[in-house]
């Protein structure tokens, strides 16, 4: 019933139109939910699916054309649920399957796609796989659906490698009866065994699971690190470490790992409209990310370069220009992003001093340190935000919006140890010790209600007293406010869409960027402080605002023709 709704609102039987729904993705502005801190309607502090439902109507308000649901499948929460203990139910906190297909349904009637997450690395170690394997033992079938070795030492009691795990650590864990499994991320998260024919045939059969149930694209967790090459002798951390990462890598982005994503292909390919993928893929080169994006693979794969760069306008630029560069190449489209739920928000990053090249994570210092606000220019970190935003949406391609963005929320520096719920945080690795809570604090939704309306009287994380000034009702009154941008930018986005291309327009001035699209659509962006007079003959603006004929620094315009608004 789904789908058919979905297909009545997206497609007829003309060829134009089949292949319009066929290639939706393209350039959609998709909004990632992350589940348990979007809205909670049982009011038990966390957020659920029929929270989501409740919300449909502001989604389709805001005018998105599709949702990424971060994981909502059982687990124990050990990494925020990306530790999959079913990968074919819900979470019973977070609902039910009934649940599940009322919300898919309600999202299709609004026209608004869905995108689902799918964890195929590791499982939690309370699936029923694992359990089974640690009662089986040594030797067993079960066993080689893991990553399971002997030790090292007289008695097996070294774990077989020095590899750390991403989260800090070891990377093996010992059990029972003394053998060690592997875990890339966290204890509980124990990787697959990708060489299984059952590891392979149960991921195609939860491919089908949710595409049945109307499901139109998959977001691929960690898609480069499924396959490994585990031949002993197993090498070292440190000659781990030196390995190039061509294809070859024991771990990381595996040439071989592409013919699990053909096999996925094939299955996308069974349904009409075909189901769409994008990878998470941190690669070392834009040439590794576009296997990912081939058409005979996921298709799409997600360009995370600007969630590592500075507000500026020759950083932009470049990061522009090489990932429509190496769209053209694979026949895939771009993707963009500045925040997610594993990232200080950009609202943040933008209001802190530059990294100029230092090699760590925008907003890790500043977290660590405990938020000062001495160190923090809020305000300017705002506009910023407001400002990187339009040149987003004005670009060719798909973009991927993390829910709280469009409130121009500002990343929770102030939870306490005691309060933190990020396996990151307690184990340090790559976060620094820091955690990700920080960015999936509960939305708030009203001012005045408790849990500013996010749900019961409680959110599962603490929510800070400043969040009533970003609350949805507050906002929405406001016709200047963040939200209402956004609402506005992604209306008129629908109506200005156009050929997947852009040119550049020299502006004079190394801190303003200016591109023009096909339809004559055009975006410029003041990256400094100085006002930018924008030319005469530039053409009628249609978002964002001059002064005397100016654009202000740190501010976006949009330049269009009215015809193409009618």
């Amino acid at each position: 019933m789904t789908e058919a709704l979905l297909v009545d609102a997206h497609t007829d039987s003309t060829d134009s139109q089949q292949t319009a729904a066929a290639s939706w993705w393209r350039q959609a502005a998709v909004y990632q939910i992350y589940p348990r801190s979007f809205a909670d309607a049982d009011g038990d502090g966390l957020g659920d699916l029929p929270g989501i439902r409740s919300r449909v109507d502001y989604l389709a308000e805001l005018g998105i054309d599709a949702i990424w649901l971060s994981p909502f499948y059982p687990s124990a929460l050990a990494d925020g649920g990306y530790d999959v203990a079913d990968y074919r139910d819900v979470d019973p906190r977070l609902g039910t399957l009934e649940d599940f297909d009322e919300l898919i349904a309600a999202l299709h009637e609004r026209g608004i796609r869905v995108i689902v997450d799918i964890v195929p690395n590791h499982t939690s170690d309370l699936h029923e796989w694992f359990q089974e394997a640690l009662a089986a033992g040594r030797g067993s079938a079960a066993r080689d659906r893991y990553v399971f070795r002997e030790g090292k030492g007289a008695s097996g009691e070294e774990p077989p490698t020095d590899w750390e795990s991403v989260f800090g650590g070891p990377a093996w864990e010992r059990v029972e009866d003394g053998q060690w499994y592997f875990h890339n991320f966290a204890t509980e998260q124990p990787d697959l065994n990708w060489d299984h024919p059952e590891v392979r045939a149960d991921f195609l059969k939860t491919l089908r699971f949710w595409s049945d149930r109307g499901v139109d694209g998959f977001r691929i967790d960690v898609a480069h690190m499924l396959t490994k090459d585990l031949t002993e002798p197993l090498p070292s951390r440190a000659e781990l470490e030196r390995m190039p990462q061509d294809g070859t890598h024991p771990l990381l982005d595996r040439d071989d790992v592409h013919e699990v994503y053909a096999e996925w292909r094939r299955v996308f390919e069974e349904y009409d409209p075909p189901r769409t993928a994008v990878a998470e893929a941190w690669v070392s080169s834009p040439e590794r990310r576009a296997k990912y994006a081939s058409a005979e693979g996921l298709g799409q794969a997600f360009n995370f370069d600007l969630l590592e760069a500075d507000f500026d306008a020759a950083e932009f630029r470049t990061v522009i220009t090489d990932n429509l560069a190496q769209a053209a190449e694979t026949g895939s489209s771009t993707t963009w992003v500045l925040s997610n739920h594993d990232v200080t928000r950009h609202a943040t990053r933008y209001g802190l001093p530059p990294l100029a090249g230092r090699p760590v994570k925008q907003g890790t210092e500043w977290v660590a340190a405990g938020g000062p606000e001495a160190d923090i220019d809020r305000d300017q970190g705002l506009r910023r935000a407001r400002a990187a935003t339009l040149l987003l949406l004005g670009l060719p391609g798909s973009t991927y919006l993390y829910q709280g963005e469009e409130l121009g929320l500002q990343e929770v520096a102030a939870i306490t140890a005691e309060q933190r719920q990020d396996p990151a945080f307690f184990r340090g690795g790559e976060y620094d010790g820091l955690g990700r809570d920080g960015c999936r604090v509960p939305l708030p939704w009203s001012a005045d209600r408790p849990a500013f309306g996010f749900g019961g009287a409680v959110a599962h994380l603490p929510q800070p007293a400043w969040f009533a000034e970003y609350a949805v009702d507050v906002e929405a009154a406001d016709p200047t406010s963040t939200l209402s941008l956004y609402r506005e930018a992604l209306r008129l986005r629908r109506l200005l869409q156009t050929e997947e291309r852009l040119e550049w327009i020299e502006t004079g001035r190394t801190d303003v960027i200016r591109f023009t699209r096909p339809n004559g659509w055009q975006v410029v962006t003041n990256f400094g402080t100085a006002p930018f007079p924008l030319p005469a003959e530039a053409g009628p603006v249609v978002l964002g605002a001059l002064v005397d004929g100016e654009i202000a620094g740190a501010s976006t315009v949009w330049i269009a023709s009215p015809s193409l608004l009618e």
